[in-house]
């Protein structure tokens, strides 16, 4: 379900906006653009609630990912413990049930990357739709004030009689607000880019230091380096420099 939202909200993305105008220009109309705005509302609180739901799924696989993984961390060293006791039948089995966990781990490890893929492809297209609505409302008013002056010049000279007089075929005022126009779509395409790849740049920053962290997480655990400790040794150097002073 998710992939066809994606898909809807693809073609949106992509759809040029040029054209729009000059669809909007030919219907001397701005409905074109206002069907535009509905389907892109519509889709838009749609891939919102699938967004969360996504979001969610994300959360739930990383958490069952951890406990799998420290489950199966606790049995291998009971069975490094349970071997340098003598007793290997106990650690066949606790091996066996080591295996089961820790592919168990690598089946949620892999669902979970796959969702968390699938969230931000989601969340980018979400940002993209959005700075695309925004352009198409912020044009269709440009657009209804420029249709308004053409209704204007119609009715007080008849020199307007066709549609290419909108696109600026005969009057100086109709074709700069109309090239103004372009010329903003042009430049909101452009900071659409630059914004994708930004967010792009923050989503990998933030990928490689949740990484970072997971690693230190096991690196401590492996050398009893638990959280409670670690307080307890922030708590008494705190407290030594405060007797020291």
């Amino acid at each position: 379900m998710a992939q066809g939202i994606l898909e809807k909200i693809n073609i949106l993305i992509s759809a040029n906006l040029h054209a729009l105008v000059d669809k909007a220009l030919e219907m001397n109309s701005v409905k074109v653009m206002d069907e535009y705005i509905r389907r892109a509302d519509r889709d838009l609180d749609t891939l919102e609630t699938q967004i969360v739901t996504v979001g969610g799924s994300v959360r739930t696989l990383k958490r069952k990912y951890e406990e799998m993984s420290a489950a199966a961390e606790k049995l291998d060293r009971n069975i490094d413990s349970l071997l340098m006791a003598g007793r290997t039948d106990q650690a066949a089995r606790l091996q066996a049930e080591l295996n089961l966990k820790q592919q168990q781990a690598q089946e949620y490890y892999q669902q979970w990357q796959s969702q968390e893929q699938e969230y931000k492809r989601m969340l980018d297209a979400k940002l993209k739709l959005e700075a695309r609505l925004n352009t198409v409302r912020q044009e269709r008013e440009h657009l209804q004030e420029l249709l308004k002056l053409a209704e204007a010049k119609r009715a007080t000279t008849r020199t307007i009689r066709s549609l290419n007089d909108l696109q600026g075929v005969g009057d100086a005022d109709i074709r700069r607000i109309g090239d103004m126009i372009r010329a903003r779509l042009d430049r909101e395409d452009a900071e659409m880019e630059v914004a994708s790849m930004r967010l792009q740049d923050v989503v990998e920053e933030t990928i490689e230091q949740n990484l970072v962290d997971q690693q230190l997480e096991e690196r401590r655990r492996r050398l009893g380096l638990t959280s409670s400790s670690s307080e307890s040794s922030a708590s008494s150097s705190a407290s030594s420099m405060s007797g020291a002073n």
